[in-house]
Parts: C-alpha cells; structure tokens; sequence
C-alpha cells in the first residue's frame, strides 16, 4: 500500500512539475501565430546575450537584411549589452518577449 501510494504521489507532482513555465501551445489558425513562435525563439537569443554579457564575450550580431527578425533580435541583443539592470535569465526573457511583442505587434498568448 505504501509503494501504490508513493507512486501515485510521484506522478501526481511530477506532471505539475513538468508543466511549469512552458508556453501555452499557440494554434495555428491564430493570425499572430508566427509572430508569438518568433518572439518565442528571440527570448532565447535574449537569454544567450545575457549569458554572453556576463561571462565578457563580445555582441554577436545577426546580418540585417531589411527584414523585422534580425533587426528586432539586434536590438535587443545591444539593449541587454547596455542595460545592467538586466541581470538574470527571468529579466532577459521577459524584456525579449516584451520587446518582441511590441515591434511585432502581437498580442500576448494567454497562459
């Protein structure tokens, strides 16, 4: 009985843990859906800046091609270089995905 309710414990809380802090699944027939997976991949580019920053390895920039992706991922790219108050991982991604949403013009998915 105690290894039945162990067990029934340990997949309870492992499905609670498993699930926190992933984004809410965007579908496709969403108008912004491409714009919210694209702010998703900037926020992970905000985060390796960050990293980057904090261990003294120079900017790396993407080429700008005229298009909103590079342009919008650089700028953010040189805010966390400028800005120290963006200090941890939780800071750099909600700026990357705040930022990103409001070049782009989406609206949040709700989580």
């Amino acid at each position: 009985m105690k290894l039945f309710s162990l067990l029934l414990l340990v997949m309870l809380t492992s499905g609670a843990a498993l699930a926190h802090g992933h984004p809410a699944p965007v579908d496709d027939s969403m108008p912004d859906a491409q714009k919210i997976r694209f702010c998703e991949r900037v926020r992970d580019h905000a985060v390796q800046a960050l990293y980057n920053r904090d261990r003294g390895r120079p900017m790396k920039l993407f080429d700008e091609d005229g298009s909103d992706g590079p342009r919008i991922t650089n700028f953010i790219i040189k805010r966390i270089y400028e800005e120290p108050q963006i200090a941890s991982p939780k800071k750099a991604d909600a700026f990357g995905r705040a930022t990103c949403n409001e070049m782009m013009g989406t609206k949040a998915p709700s989580e």
